[in-house]
């Protein structure tokens, strides 16, 4: 499922096998939260280089369903893209409408953001809903908690999320689909290993590190990140949550992650904030009025090609949706290609040196 081709300190470059094809490690996964990334076609993220797409088990639990889908194809056939898919079990949900959830013991009850009518899931509805909406790659339910949290909040995170992880193993039903165990514990490295020590029996074929880039400062990010990584078997593919900023992608392949994910390129394209190899440029800036140049004049994605920084500039200013389509764009092929670059030079064995001034 997983093999390991080269390592570059503590960088590797590999390949994950899934039902629907082979995917070179480290890659960057487009977060399609609704089975779509915002945007962009099927087509248009091929070309860029995406090689996985994201979407969020919880939201199409509420809109359109995870049976409908099921039932026209799975995500595979639903949404247009025939490659692999990844789904999130909806756990980060948990943190991110705090307001609108009550977390138990057994799963969690909470409102819908759509129309406020009450829902629970816990770690088999979880894992059920992801059956049916049948990605490659699907995660079990797991608590994660905003930091700066207390010890006895963290405790019972960690509680919950080895529980659930038990209770998500032996639920699941599809042997096309490989289940991924999530390491919890905030910056705690006891709790961390706690965690990881109570995962590794369960056998799951890859482990995702999440629980930061959640209030705490980047220092911490990455020494917890340093220190997790170590407790994973190497032999198994290492995700972590969430991350997206082009210093933070490639100095978490330097401490050994195989794949990421973000929302950061899309949104940020939408807000006129592009990444490039000269940095990040805000497009509203009047210092782009007149200028003829590309966004990025390292970049080959339409965007770049075919549009100058003094036009991209005129479609945000004017609200034209033209202008975040481009933008999203631009900033999913710098992010995609940014991590294929850190592969390539893995591969041979110029890892990091070879990306100065690229991100």
């Amino acid at each position: 499922m997983f093999e390991i081709q080269t390592e570059c300190g503590g960088a590797r470059a590999g390949l994950l096998q899934t039902a629907h094809g082979t995917v070179e490690t480290p890659f960057f996964v487009p977060v399609g939260t609704r089975a779509s990334v915002r945007g962009i076609t099927p087509a248009e993220l091929r070309e860029a280089g995406a090689q996985m797409l994201l979407a969020n088990a919880f939201h199409l639990y509420l809109r359109p369903g995870a049976e409908l889908i099921r039932d026209l194809g799975g995500l595979h056939g639903f949404a247009g893209w025939d490659g692999p898919w990844l789904t999130d079990s909806g756990g980060f949900q948990v943190f991110s409408l705090a307001d609108l959830v009550r977390v138990q013991a057994d799963g969690v009850l909470f409102k819908s953001p759509l129309d406020g009518s009450e829902h629970f899931i816990g770690p088999k509805e979880a894992i059920r809903i992801q059956n049916d909406l049948g990605a490659d790659v699907i995660m079990a339910f797991d608590e994660c908690v905003r930091l700066p949290a207390t010890p006895e909040a963290v405790t019972r995170a960690v509680d919950r999320t080895i529980d659930w992880a038990r209770v998500c193993r032996d639920v699941h039903a599809r042997d096309d689909q490989q289940l991924f165990g999530i390491v919890q514990g905030g910056t705690d490295r006891a709790q961390r290993e706690r965690c990881a020590e109570a995962l590794l029996p369960l056998e799951f074929p890859g482990y995702a590190i999440g629980g930061l880039s959640v209030g705490e400062d980047r220092t911490e990010t990455f020494d917890t990140l340093a220190f997790s990584t170590a407790l994973l078997p190497r032999e198994r593919p290492r995700y972590f949550m969430g991350v997206g900023k082009p210093e933070d992608l490639v100095d978490s392949v330097a401490r050994g992650v195989d794949m990421f994910d973000c929302v950061i390129g899309t949104r940020n394209g939408r807000t006129a904030t592009l990444f490039t190899s000269e940095g990040v440029l805000h497009m509203r800036n009047k210092r782009f009025e007149r200028d003829p140049g590309p966004i990025d004049p390292a970049c080959s994605c339409p965007a770049c090609a075919g549009f100058s920084r003094a036009y991209l500039r005129h479609l945000y200013m004017s609200n034209e949706m033209l202008g975040p389509v481009l933008g999203s764009l631009h900033n999913t092929w710098f992010l995609v290609g940014l991590v294929r670059r850190c592969r390539e030079a893995i591969l041979e064995g110029t890892f990091p040196a070879a990306l100065d001034g690229t991100h």
